[in-house]
């Protein structure tokens, strides 16, 4: 378990770096969109491009993995909304608390932090499970978020409007030009690819320093919000369903798909489980801020699980070790 700590702590002592300089303004709040802007515009993408042109494209294709990780996330935003919803919790708030409940921090935290600790193979594994996060897991839970009020027109175009979203993300486009260039073999002229790799190589640090940036912002602007306490029914279930239930649900449904005769790679499993054991993703707090839902609730989910993970997620590595 001690060697399993040093090499998590590095990656949650930068995301605490991140909140304590903006917390204390050496990091001044206007700069942070700059700084996720270059995490998510520059260096994410090619870093995901230069572990999916390492990958081999069957990995980026394992349909067994994606099947058993869709049906574990669609099964965790069906029950987080059935559950959440109250007089205070309509579609808005509920299908945000389902997407932070079911979307983990894969992109800035988990591809890095499971190659550190698995080796470059858990880079497949890890990008498949961000394709459906990307794809299927936030445009249905931005759908879900404009039924209140609204007609099927009004889910509708929340639909389309997430994909353009989606279409937009550059994230998606590197991994399938990294999987492209593995299934041809081919990668950049020299200059090109070494300036993927100095971008790729400051993706890690940035993110994580940006994921602790952003959870400050988030607080800041849930203070300016809400005035009233935040009941702790309404975050500490959904806090526990993404840190307990959610790579519990990974792990007993690829087993069973195992047990039923699904060629699911065992280690691709256990990759997954622990991507399902990440804490919840930093970007949902800006697109609930963008959604108009309660940005405080989804900032204080996040926070908890980021604090809560580095223990939480150190000891499902060691019980899966």
């Amino acid at each position: 378990m001690l060697d399993i700590l040093l090499v998590t702590f590095p990656f949650f002592a930068l995301v605490l770096a991140g909140y304590v300089a903006a917390r204390r303004r050496m990091l001044p709040l206007e700069a942070i969109s700059g700084l996720n802007s270059f995490v998510l515009y520059f260096a994410l993408p090619a870093m995901l491009f230069t572990f999916g042109a390492r990958t081999p494209v069957g990995q980026l294709l394992d349909v067994s993995a994606l099947v058993v990780y869709l049906a574990c996330a669609l099964a965790v935003v069906a029950l987080v909304v059935r559950t959440s919803m109250n007089a205070r919790i309509r579609w808005n708030d509920a299908s945000f608390g389902a997407l932070v409940a079911a979307f983990p921090n894969t992109g800035f935290m988990g591809v890095p932090l499971l190659v550190a600790l698995l080796g470059a193979a858990a880079a497949g594994p890890a990008i498949l499970t961000m394709l459906v996060d990307l794809i299927v897991t936030s445009s249905l839970c931005i759908a879900l978020s404009r039924l209140d009020g609204a007609d099927e027109h009004g889910a509708a175009e929340a639909a389309r409007k997430a994909l353009k979203g989606m279409a937009l993300n550059p994230m998606p486009w590197a991994i399938a030009l990294g999987g492209v260039a593995s299934a041809l073999r081919v990668e950049p002229v020299k200059p090109v690819m070494q300036t993927i790799e100095l971008l790729a190589a400051a993706a890690s640090p940035v993110a994580l320093f940006t994921i602790g940036a952003v959870l400050a912002r988030s607080q800041y602007v849930a203070a300016a919000e809400r005035h009233d306490p935040l009941p702790l029914r309404d975050y500490l279930p959904v806090v526990l369903v993404k840190l307990v239930l959610h790579p519990l649900l990974v792990f007993a449904a690829g087993h069973a798909a195992i047990a039923l005769g699904l060629p699911l790679d065992r280690f691709a499993l256990h990759v997954m489980v622990l991507v399902a054991a990440l804490p919840s993703a930093s970007n949902v707090a800006v697109l609930s801020e963008r959604f108009g839902a309660d940005t405080g609730r989804i900032a204080r989910i996040i926070m908890l699980t980021t604090a809560a993970a580095f223990v939480s997620f150190s000891a499902a590595v060691a019980l899966l070790a």
